[in-house]
């Protein structure tokens, strides 16, 4: 029987696999693709920490970045199948090939880049560049205007081999994890909504009334048939008018909505943005 033709996404993949670089398919917003249903919320377990490229045991590909492999037989496997249909691009991990990415959004990132870290391989990208070194590190977004950090557990879209030879790892790129990220940016830990009035205890009707928000801006996320990311928005800011000047959110509650929104392949910018767009839109 003929076998069906590779698309030119999988055969993008297929070649980089060749090269042990791990790769993984990217939708339409270049987003990775979102949990299976037995994956959701991490209900299977996921990968044991997150912390090394692979498909979790469903087989499908899963979990964002864990989803990234070098099996060809994982890659064309009909569980991926779908993912490969829908797909407009591939990522790879960087930190399962020991690079790092500095990836600059704008001219004025680039700009900072020339004048402040060593030339190395450079790949262009739709708005700006990709700056590859030869070193893993944290991931981390937003470390200053326009400037992510994607290595160690973060995917990468494959923009080409780029040009130049790769730098080592400077010090100056892993400092940049350990400034404070820009307010635009926040990692969900530094998000902070008002002082509580009412020493943490909600006082609209119960806790239980809590618990029932945040379950179900979770279903609505998982359950968006599309238009996901106007969804995550929609329920962030649903339970900040709620929840957001009582004092009763904790930093648990804000991670199982991040959570919910990654398992459909949101990424971590993308929650922050949403977050942070939606506590500007209620005056927080």
């Amino acid at each position: 029987m003929t076998q069906p033709t590779p698309s030119a996404q999988l055969r993008v993949a297929l070649d980089l696999a060749r090269r042990a670089i791990p790769v993984l398919p990217l939708r339409q917003d270049k987003g990775p693709m979102g949990n299976c249903r037995a994956c959701r919320k991490n209900v299977c377990g996921g990968r044991p920490n997150m912390k090394t490229p692979g498909p979790c045991e469903c087989a499908a590909p899963c979990h964002g970045w864990a989803a990234a492999t070098t099996d060809p037989v994982v890659l064309t496997s009909a569980a991926w199948a779908p993912a490969w249909r829908q797909a407009v691009a591939v990522a790879y991990h960087p930190g399962g090939t020991a690079l790092t990415v500095v990836d600059l959004d704008d001219a004025d990132a680039i700009a900072w880049a020339q004048q402040n870290l060593p030339t190395t391989r450079t790949v262009s990208s739709t708005r700006g560049e990709h700056w590859i070194y030869l070193g893993t590190m944290t991931s981390r977004n937003g470390v200053r205007p326009g400037v992510d950090i994607k290595s160690a557990m973060s995917y990468a879209r494959w923009l080409g081999p780029g040009t130049g030879p790769m730098a080592p790892l400077p010090e100056a790129v892993r400092a940049l994890v350990v400034k404070e990220p820009t307010a635009a940016r926040r990692t969900s830990s530094a998000v902070t909504v008002p002082a509580p009035a009412g020493g943490g205890q909600c006082p609209h009707r119960s806790p239980a009334y809590l618990e029932r928000g945040i379950a179900m801006a979770e279903q609505r996320i998982e359950e968006a048939a599309d238009g996901i990311h106007r969804t995550v928005y929609r329920m962030f800011l649903a339970v900040l008018s709620a929840h957001g000047r009582c004092g009763c959110l904790t930093d648990a509650h804000i991670k199982r909505l991040f959570t919910a929104a990654q398992g459909r392949g949101e990424s971590l910018r993308h929650c922050e943005d949403a977050w942070s767009n939606a506590a500007a839109a209620l005056g927080m």
